[in-house]
């Protein structure tokens, strides 16, 4: 009895060995894959939070300043996937929100996926903030002003050249035609380019950034891979952001107005040339002001918001007006 009880000690011995040594190699050969970062995706609710977004336990948290361009790079410029190996052919979309918003749109481009078809008409799919009280937010501009005349297009967050996905209420958002044609174009091309050229798998997430409960939002994060040549060809993290020059948008209606293009503004959400029956909110402290008030440019880009109505209706919001401009 002691000899079998002996034996079996020696093999329970031999087995912790075996696991921790197997353990330590696994560690050893996940800390040698250089430029493929790890990273835990959970989906954020969209109304409670300062930013609505799906993100990584490394992807930036906060929208960035808006800068004169129509992009900026994130993280170094590197993704942030979970898996950098991955050739399984697939495309995801989330559910919207309870306001009627996209969230993230993730697909492994390929061949396979790429579009057979000429696009069909997309006008009857009106994303979040295409309407306001019933009313269309995409009103005529004079041309001299914006191409097309248009400031909204309806933004495909994966491209159609990419998935051929045409009118996917989930993988369409309003956005400005500066979005659209600078910030997310280009990248589309470089991808649909690449995989037309080379072939192989591209992954590719979109990510739209919204704050608060805002319809519109201020922008898209898109991260891209090209798997096959381990990222030497499309390797890149950027944000887009959701911004047309010469106008202000409302991004908690969709509203937008022309500038008064005699004020100098440097803000990505142009609070101070809007009109002054508008009220600029500080989401943060629950309070708001006048559009000319001197606490306005104070507020965090991240907390300001631009809101249409009477005072009363601010107040039965729960906003309290400012005490300095007493609105």
């Amino acid at each position: 009895m002691k000899k079998n009880i002996k034996t079996l000690l020696i093999i329970l011995l031999a087995l912790t060995v075996t696991v921790f040594g197997l353990v330590g190699l696994m560690k050893a050969s996940l800390s040698d894959v250089p430029n493929k970062p790890t990273q835990t995706t959970s989906v954020a609710d969209a109304t409670g939070s300062t930013v609505t977004t799906v993100t990584s336990s490394k992807a930036s948290s906060t929208i960035p300043e808006y800068n004169g361009r129509p992009y900026v790079t994130l993280n170094g410029n590197q993704p942030e996937f979970d898996d950098f190996d991955n050739t399984t052919v697939f495309e995801t979309y989330s559910e919207l929100d309870s306001l009627g918003r996209c969230g993230v749109a993730f697909a492994n481009i390929c061949k396979e996926l790429m579009p057979t078809e000429e696009r069909g008409s997309i006008s009857d799919v009106k994303p979040s903030g295409w309407t306001y009280n019933g009313k269309s937010n995409n009103h005529k501009y004079d041309t001299n002003l914006i191409d097309g005349g248009y400031i909204y297009n309806r933004c495909h967050l994966i491209g159609f050249q990419l998935a051929g996905e045409n009118n996917n209420e989930k993988n369409l958002i309003t956005g400005t035609r500066s979005l659209n044609i600078d910030g997310m174009l280009p990248f589309e091309n470089m991808v649909a380019d690449h995989i037309k050229e080379e072939g192989g798998h591209v992954l590719y997430r979109v990510t739209p950034r919204f704050v608060n409960n805002e319809l519109v939002c201020r922008g898209v994060q898109i991260e891209a891979y090209s798997v096959e040549d381990n990222g030497e060809d499309i390797c890149f993290n950027v944000f887009c952001f959701n911004y047309q020059k010469n106008f202000t948008i409302n991004y908690l209606t969709g509203e937008t107005y022309e500038n008064d293009l005699s004020v100098t503004v440097t803000s990505v959400d142009l609070v101070t040339a809007l009109p002054a029956q508008k009220y600029v909110v500080n989401d943060n402290s629950k309070k708001f002001h006048k559009i000319d008030c001197s606490a306005v440019k104070k507020i965090s880009s991240n907390n300001r918001m631009v809101m249409v109505g009477s005072k009363d209706e601010l107040v039965n919001q729960g906003y309290e007006p400012c005490k300095i401009c007493k609105p």
